[in-house]
């Protein structure tokens, strides 16, 4: 599913203001589920939550915690649902054994910086992860749900796009009203630079929580192979358009872009189509780590990332913020905090 255009204006229009009392509904119902209190399984939570819908940097932002802890010498595991895959778990992704469409894409990332344990029970999973020897939790999403007790919670916005007109689905992109949301988080993760994000992070301020700020870091190597090159750039995350505004950030030209749904399973008549189209206009294609992780799980997709340069991406911590998060950290072994 696409987004809507009207979730990220900031002004809100009519079909805004005519779903916003079904939003106010279901923000409410998920505040009540954000309140319960969660089960605590032996070892600290770190939850990487979205207030909003969307790609955000979630995925970077838990392989980066997870290599921080690791070189403080825990043994760290991540948790996830496995969105797009057909596994309900809880299973231990093996990067040579399983593929996207039974794990989905994220998981397969995720699986290089720690031990990844797909479940779509998020408690059975934690115990799981536990049970295997990890001595912290990672939540990649989860935040709404009252499933686990959670240590930390940092709260991930794209600052390009913010929290869009400030309405709850199906009105617009927050789960649920932003304040109570980041009274319930100890952390907001501002990435990339925009006046949305500004407008968040002032909120996140006023709630008396710590406000980090990072980017996306494309790989040097990437970006070195990619400079002045005219490529015809597709993705199907969460935004697209950041994906495509990066390479052009980068001195990459994208004479063409085309934007897929978040976690598109690509069809042999896309890969037909995009193949022959960089063909007949000459462009390199180059997509993004997660399209590559799906298409690389199937027949059909393997016959397109062949072909395709890949844009890897990292979390990089603004220095300030780096040393809170340390701090932050460094604190897990308080245990649990009161959701």
């Amino acid at each position: 599913m696409r987004a809507p255009a009207f979730w990220w204006r900031r002004e809100r229009g009519r079909l805004a203001q005519l779903l916003a009392p079904l939003g106010a509904l279901v923000g409410g119902a998920t505040l009540a589920r954000l309140r319960r209190p969660g089960t605590g399984v032996g070892v600290p939570v770190i939850c990487i939550g979205n207030p909003t819908v969307g790609g955000a940097g979630k995925t970077p932002t838990v392989i980066e915690i997870a290599r921080r802890l690791t070189l403080h010498g825990h043994k760290p595991a991540v948790l996830t649902r496995g969105y797009g895959g057909r596994l309900k778990g809880p299973v231990r992704v093996d990067p040579l054994l399983h593929g996207a469409d039974e794990v989905g894409d994220e998981p397969l990332l995720l699986a290089r910086s720690a031990p990844t344990f797909v479940a779509r029970d998020r408690l059975a999973g934690a115990q799981a992860a536990a049970q295997a020897g990890a001595d912290v939790l990672i939540m990649d999403d989860g935040f709404q749900s009252p499933a686990l007790a959670k240590s930390l919670s940092i709260l991930v916005i794209d600052a390009g796009v913010g929290i869009g007109n400030g309405l709850c689905l199906p009105a617009g992109p927050l789960r649920a009203p932003l304040a109570p949301q980041l009274e319930r988080a100890q952390a907001l993760l501002v990435i990339g630079e925009g006046a949305p994000g500004e407008r968040a992070a002032r909120e996140g301020y006023a709630a008396g929580i710590v406000v980090l700020r990072g980017r996306l870091a494309p790989e040097a190597q990437a970006v070195a192979r990619l400079f002045g090159k005219r490529v015809l750039a597709y993705a199907g995350i969460g935004r697209p358009a950041k994906f495509f505004e990066t390479l052009r950030t980068l001195g990459v030209l994208p004479v063409v872009t085309r934007a897929f749904p978040d976690h598109h399973v690509y069809t042999a008549a896309d890969v037909q189509e995009l193949r022959a189209q960089a063909e007949a206009m000459d462009l390199l294609l180059v997509t993004t780590e997660k399209d590559a992780m799906r298409l690389a799980g199937s027949e059909i997709g393997q016959h397109l990332i062949e072909v395709s340069d890949v844009l890897p991406v990292r979390m990089a911590l603004e220095p300030q913020s780096a040393k809170a998060l340390e701090r932050m950290l460094g604190g897990l072994d308080a245990g649990p905090r009161e959701q």
